[in-house]
């Protein structure tokens, strides 16, 4: 390929990327029809057919398909989300949605990392593969879901469980990860289970001059002691430099409510934590670890779920696994370091893997400052672009399994 032919692909694909970036996809209550028509748009460019499917009202989920030479064989997801997170923008150097690029190349705006980037980068990858004339086995679906920041609720959650995402046939995928400050690329074959719970105590209500018994603030204080104790015995875990975060469980008091004035002792208080369970916890033990606190703190002290994800089998990464060995060799080959792990978080990755599909979790952003979710986010353009020639060995890679 000559050079000018080069700067041109480089051109058009920071060109879309940044089209992509101002449509403003924010939490919450998206209006998604910007997004679908850019992506209808990409899809007409790379003459790929596209479908859309809604499994519920204005939650459209786009599938682009490239037909590979033996249709028949499992295919390969490449999914990424289109919505971002809210921001602040007065804590923004630049326009949140005006992908600025500055003078060292770094472009600024909210999805920069999380994620539209890696769904650009699947984009432009196959537009080159295209361009070069290769083929391959096995057919390709590149997916744009909708609400992946508030749970996936009403995107690939339900999606996976219809006629239309099984007549997809996948039996590979990858999802995002996660950028990297070092030299080396995180990927992750699992996640943490997340529960929100919220405890509430209930007690004996009063004037706020008197020492009742029985009272919630005594009962929450016991509750709250539990599961920051708890949480103190995870965050030593870290001190080891052989353990990540996803090997541990995270603890983190989000919300207090309750009470009604100063001066009056409340009838309830209700405190919400935010958990992340790693995938050695047992659920049903840790469930009846909370029950008992609940139990200890005294009478009237209730806890709910406000989200209970279930335990999700990790992809396996040995060689039952084709797709991984082929990922992998790939990344060797390339010389990718990867730092191998399981996301902190969650993705909509967890949802392909309940239903049995093995699925990576791969970012390819290394020598990049975590920025999702914070202000200033930004991705710099060369990043971006060694990352699409990443995916153009990664995608042959596991679509010629």
């Amino acid at each position: 390929m000559s050079s000018s032919s080069q700067a041109q692909l480089d051109a058009t694909a920071v060109e879309n990327f940044c089209e992509y970036l101002r449509i403003p996809s924010v939490q919450p209550n998206i209006n998604y029809d910007d997004c679908v028509a850019f992506l209808q748009k990409q899809a007409t460019s790379l003459d790929l057919p596209v479908k859309i499917y809604n499994v519920h009202p204005k939650k459209p989920i786009v599938v682009l398909t490239w037909i590979g030479t033996d249709p028949s064989k499992p295919a390969i997801l490449l999914n990424s989300h289109m919505d971002v997170v809210p921001v602040f923008e007065d804590k923004w150097t630049y326009p949140p949605f005006s992908a600025h690029m500055d003078e060292k190349g770094n472009i600024y705006a909210r999805g920069s990392q999380d994620m539209k980037c890696v769904g650009i980068q699947y984009l432009e990858a196959i537009r080159r593969l295209k361009l070069a004339g290769q083929c391959l086995e096995r057919t390709i679906h590149i997916s744009f879901v909708p609400d992946e920041e508030i749970g996936g609720i009403l995107g690939m959650k339900d999606f996976v469980h219809t006629k239309d995402f099984q007549a997809l046939n996948v039996g590979f995928a990858l999802d995002e990860g996660v950028a990297s400050p070092e030299e080396c690329f995180y990927m992750f074959y699992g996640e943490r289970s997340i529960w929100h719970v919220a405890i509430e105590c209930a007690g004996t209500p009063g004037h706020g001059s008197l020492l009742i018994d029985n009272t919630a603030g005594e009962k929450i204080r016991f509750i709250i002691d539990r599961f920051m104790d708890l949480r103190a015995k995870e965050k030593e875990k870290l001190k080891n430099p052989k353990i990540q975060l996803g090997d541990v469980t995270s603890i983190n008091l989000t919300q207090l409510k309750g009470g009604i004035q100063t001066n009056v002792v409340p009838t309830s208080l209700t405190a919400i934590f935010d958990m992340r369970l790693d995938p050695s916890v047992d659920h049903n033990e840790f469930e009846a670890m909370i029950k008992k606190w609940c139990q200890k703190a005294g009478s009237d002290v209730t806890y709910s779920f406000e989200q209970k994800n279930p335990k999700i089998e990790n992809t396996k990464l040995d060689d039952s696994n084709p797709f991984w060995i082929a990922f992998k060799k790939t990344c060797d080959d390339l010389g990718i370091n990867l730092q191998i792990g399981i996301f902190p978080g969650g993705t909509d990755s967890r949802y392909v893997r309940q239903v049995g599909i093995p699925a990576i979790g791969f970012s390819p952003m290394n020598k990049t400052k975590i920025l999702l979710h914070d202000h200033d986010e930004y991705l710099n353009e060369d990043i971006f672009l060694k990352g699409i020639e990443i995916y153009m060995k990664i995608i042959p890679a596991v679509a010629n399994v």
